[in-house]
């Protein structure tokens, strides 16, 4: 029982969407609360050195490691040019 291979549709583009979203960082959130504290209170104010104090936690934080990117859009254009080849062979 011999199966022929699954062939699929050719494509316009051999591209993936952002595959390397950045993630928010988590001292944002915090700063603005800094922010909006010294707007209100103004800057040299004793009412936001507990905001001042979370701020300083959070930035001295050990960073994460970084994730690796990812390479999808490499290796489809590496193999582009196979695919290209293989759909004008079939035409």
């Amino acid at each position: 029982m011999s199966r022929n291979p699954i062939r699929l549709p050719p494509l316009q583009k051999l591209r993936v969407r952002n595959p390397n979203k950045r993630e928010a960082n988590p001292c944002l959130t915090i700063m603005s609360s800094v922010l909006a504290c010294w707007a209100s209170a103004g800057h040299t104010g004793r009412a936001c050195n507990t905001v001042e104090d979370a701020l300083r936690a959070c930035m001295d934080a050990p960073k994460p490691p970084p994730k690796p990117s990812n390479t999808i859009n490499y290796h489809l254009q590496r193999l582009s040019s196979k695919l290209i080849k293989q759909a004008s062979k079939n035409k």
